[in-house]
């Protein structure tokens, strides 16, 4: 599943794990939104920390242009896009890659409810920065 190399592996491994038990429970076939809440009991069950619809603002040469909201932002660190599509594209890859950029945050999830099995994959922010030690900028 994921590697223990890879930084924030125990934390990302147990939102799929969630993902994994809520995708068992209701398959495919229900909007995003759906699949959101029942994620959301589950990482509250768990006790993880987490920030729901998160608005986070968007900066462009140290200005904030505007603001968009993640699906999960779970222990400050991590960044989760939900879909509830019939198959992920590059297109979604490349979002959840721009959130991470636009957000600084190192590490991030894209999850795909919308396939007879769950979809997920890990994405990196390679330009991350780590300007507030690690802290996502947070408005």
């Amino acid at each position: 599943m994921i590697k223990e190399e890879h930084k924030f592996s125990e934390l990302t491994g147990k939102v799929i794990g969630f993902a994994m038990k809520v995708h068992s429970a209701l398959g495919n076939g229900f909007q995003e939104v759906i699949y959101q809440r029942a994620l959301e009991i589950e990482m509250a069950n768990a006790g993880v920390i987490f920030s729901r619809e998160h608005e986070m603002p968007i900066y462009y040469n140290g200005e904030q242009i505007g603001a968009r909201r993640v699906d999960f932002l779970v222990e400050s660190v991590v960044c989760v896009e939900l879909k509830a599509i019939m198959q992920l594209e590059d297109i979604h890859l490349a979002q959840a890659i721009n959130y991470l950029e636009a957000y600084d945050l190192e590490v991030g999830l894209l999850i795909n409810f919308g396939a007879r099995s769950l979809q997920f994959k890990r994405v990196t922010n390679e330009n991350f920065k780590q300007r507030n030690l690690g802290n996502p900028k947070i408005a």
